[in-house]
């Protein structure tokens, strides 16, 4: 059995998914890297074996159940463990007002933000209560925040902390928690900045804009690092929660271990 810790990963082709995948693999983590894009993980993958880490590519959509499930597995049959599951994939589509959104649109989003966790959860779970690992799911403060033109998005950020408060509750010997990673300069923030005059109030969509103007946003890196550390290392007392990647007992423990870059 390999005695490294083993975390999956979603999400890993880019932004705080290939931050995370990237400190995880500077301490020598064995690493599943899931996203739809092989060639964006292979990329991904590459990163995390040049700073030490064992990197594994799973090309599949979160938003399938069955690819749930065999992601789980294949990471299992390949590590012979699992010690952790971040829970990072998300995509903000559809920009649009419930009125206009898809039906189509708006269901996807759900299955991917919220429905995704879930099945990775799920799958998890029984080799989580054999290593008293963790699930860390990135979620959003848009899950309290009002974002017009973002309803799906919202609402599955809003399901995805109540699903980790249920979670640690019926699973005492995980540590599940839900953590808000900030404004991150990310291609979500992107397309925030080029949709936002047409979907939304102009208030809303002036905010986003300044905060990429006036340097507001932080590189994945930075959120990256303080989920990196929540997966190997968050207490147990702290299952249940909601917190945020600049919390001092988040961000400065996670500093002390990893440093200020991937070496």
């Amino acid at each position: 059995m390999d005695p490294r810790p083993t975390v999956i990963v979603t999400g890993a082709s880019r932004g705080v998914g290939a931050a995370v995948a990237r400190w995880l693999g500077s301490q020598g983590v064995s690493v599943s890297l899931v996203a739809r894009n092989q060639n964006a993980l292979e990329s991904t993958a590459s990163e995390v074996r040049d700073l030490g880490g064992t990197a594994f590519v799973i090309a599949a959509d979160v938003a399938d159940p069955a690819a749930c499930r065999n992601i789980v597995e294949k990471t299992i049959d390949r590590f012979q463990s699992l010690t952790g599951l971040v829970n990072n994939a998300g995509i903000l589509t559809p920009m649009e007002t419930v009125a206009l959104a898809g039906t189509n649109d708006w269901r996807y989003n759900i299955e991917v933000n919220l429905l995704g966790p879930v099945y990775l959860s799920k799958a998890a779970i029984p080799a989580l209560r054999q290593s008293h690992g963790r699930i860390i799911n990135v979620s959003s403060g848009a899950a309290h925040h009002v974002i017009a033109a973002a309803s799906a998005y919202c609402a599955a950020k809003a399901g995805l902390n109540q699903f980790s408060r249920v979670l640690a509750a019926e699973e005492p010997d995980l540590t599940v928690i839900a953590l808000r990673p900030g404004v991150v300069d990310t291609q979500m923030q992107k397309l925030l900045r080029k949709l936002g005059p047409e979907k939304m109030p102009p208030e809303q969509a002036d905010y986003y804009v300044n905060l990429k103007a006036t340097g507001q946003l932080e590189p994945a890196a930075v959120p990256g690092r303080s989920v990196a550390w929540m997966a190997l290392y968050a207490p147990r007392d702290w299952s249940g929660a909601f917190m945020s990647y600049d919390e001092p007992q988040v961000s400065e423990p996670a500093l002390a271990v990893f440093g200020e870059s991937h070496g």
